[in-house]
């Protein structure tokens, strides 16, 4: 028996009167419309719940206090600016030139034998000493330094942020570095020399607004040695130990109005001890005659390893379900209830009824998700850090993608769902095919339950790779940290993550409306 087939042109009025015809049936189903809603009051009943159940508080002396709002670079990002500095002011144009000769430092390695300290000699691959020029002792300040590193040559750096590489290889009394900074108005150059003679540029900073009297002078710092080890599950922690750099510089020459005076000497960022007084970890200069032995910790860089405003949109995971639920009986009900057959005798061209219904469960999804995180991410925000939490801050693009974003994954694997309400045609088989589809590979990758190759695996080439769309957190070169999904860093960059999660959803709607049009319902 040949089927009917309307005789009806099938425009662009047919497939809107579609839309209209399967909007009809979401809304008026209680059942789905209350998931929906539901997805949406888990975004943001979860996502403020769990910020008003979070606290962080820090020592300071003997005593607990709320923790401070982390220190601000130039560019308005969470910065590190802790190191031993060696000043005097420069009054304008003027030019810094220094020999580094040798590079040691210690290292705390984990303790062998109880209560014995285990420090090592050795620096750290981006402990570094050199020449900087800084608008003011103040942390967070802009700043340029020219400098020599435990293991990545010399560099040229400034505002935390921005890194060029200059030659490779270390110092040593037999293989001298110098180093020179020069300033003209808001512009500063870093040279390096093997020889004091013939000079080769590594880069030019541009410090706009620089004022007329700055710092210039010696500096020393040493970031912590990150370690990651197993655990008895299979997957990794990380953990970063106190370290230091010592730095012998000789042939000191300042040049420019305002230098040549006493040398002042700062521990930028230094913190107390319990008692509250008595520095922690101090920094340290030796001098004789034209030698400068100076020793720093901490680091001069850009924060990685907080969290990043993602945290207050953990409610997304649990409404994903929610959304797989609704997006499967949204088609599962009409092959449960015999009423598939009125439907596409309806509407005969069946690829469209298909298109319709994604069409539909995707905006419904997107616009509540949109909403609930437009709402929560804000509010959460502020409640934790009412709470002593702050996040790494980020521009108002990156939280818009992150908003928008997480509010996209939800809507495309409603979807993928939906593609596979149609393929599985039974709502429980669907329903845990996506959930082990999309949203089990993250939960295996990011809960430190695997190694990082597996988990970095999983969030390739799964759908869950759409939740890289999320990370608001940049990784940089230049600092060392524990970069791995469950640290929240995700091996693919956002845009490319969610475009996984966009190929799967569109190979399961092939492959539905392949079925829907080869099968008698």
């Amino acid at each position: 028996m040949t089927p009917y087939r309307s005789q009806a042109p099938a425009g662009r009025d047919g497939f809107a009167q579609l839309l209209h015809a399967e909007w009809t049936k979401l809304r008026t189903v209680r059942g789905w419309m209350i998931g929906t809603a539901l997805a949406a009051l888990l975004i943001a009943g979860l996502g403020t719940l769990t910020a008003s159940g979070s606290y962080s508080s820090c020592m300071k002396g003997s005593a607990e206090v709320p923790c401070p709002a982390p220190v601000l670079g130039p560019g308005g990002e969470a910065v590190r600016d802790r190191f031993y500095f060696v000043h005097q002011p420069l009054n304008g144009d003027g030019t810094i030139t220094v020999r580094v000769s040798s590079m040691t430092g210690q290292i705390r390695k984990p303790d062998v034998t109880p209560g014995v300290r285990n420090v090592v000699s050795g620096v750290v691959p981006w402990a570094k000493a050199g020449v900087m020029i800084k608008k003011s002792t103040r942390q967070g300040d802009p700043y340029a330094a020219v400098m020599v590193t435990g293991s990545h040559g010399t560099r040229m750096q400034h505002n935390f942020t921005e890194d060029v590489a200059g030659r490779p290889g270390g110092v040593s009394p037999q293989s001298p570095r110098w180093l020179r900074l020069t300033r003209l108005g808001d512009t500063i150059t870093g040279s390096e020399s093997p020889d004091g003679r013939q000079w080769i540029e590594v880069g030019t900073a541009r410090l706009d607004g620089l004022p007329a009297q700055v710092r210039i002078g010696l500096f020393a710092a040493s970031p912590g040695d990150v370690t990651v080890s197993s655990n008895t599950l299979g997957g990794t922690t990380s953990a970063s130990r106190f370290t230091e750099a010592t730095a012998v510089m000789d042939q000191v020459s300042v040049r420019g109005a305002g230098t040549g005076g006493t040398w002042k000497i700062d521990d930028i960022g230094v913190t107390t001890g319990l008692d509250g007084v008595t520095p922690h970890h101090p920094g340290r200069l030796a001098r004789s005659g034209d030698t400068f032995t100076v020793t720093g910790v901490g680091d001069i860089a850009p924060v990685t390893e907080e969290g990043g405003i993602e945290r207050t949109l953990t409610g997304a995971m649990v409404a994903l379900i929610a959304v797989i639920v609704v997006a499967v009986l949204f088609v599962t009900a009409e092959y449960r209830r015999q009423l598939i057959r009125t439907t596409l005798l309806a509407a005969p061209r069946r690829g469209r009824v298909l298109a319709a219904k994604a069409v539909v469960i995707g905006a419904v999804t997107f616009v509540a998700a949109l909403a609930a995180a437009a709402v929560t991410l804000p509010v959460a925000r502020r409640i934790y850090q009412g709470n002593g939490i702050y996040f790494l801050p980020v521009g108002t693009l990156t939280e818009l993608r992150v908003i928008v974003g997480v509010a996209a994954v939800l809507a495309v694997s409603a979807v993928l769902a939906l593609a596979l309400g149609v393929l599985f045609r039974r709502s429980a088989m669907a329903v845990i095919a996506a959930i082990v589809a999309v949203l089990v590979p993250y939960v295996l990758a990011t809960a430190s339950l695997l190694p990082e190759s597996v988990s970095d695996w999983l969030l390739r080439i799964t759908p869950a790779a759409g939740f890289a769309i999320q990370q608001s957190v940049t990784e940089y070169p230049q600092v060392i940290s524990h970069y791995a999904p469950v640290a929240g860093y995700y091996p693919l960059p956002p845009w490319a993550g969610f475009a996984v999660l966009c190929g799967y959803a569109a190979l399961a709607l092939a492959l539905a409306a392949r079925r829907l049009r080869r099968s008698d319902v």
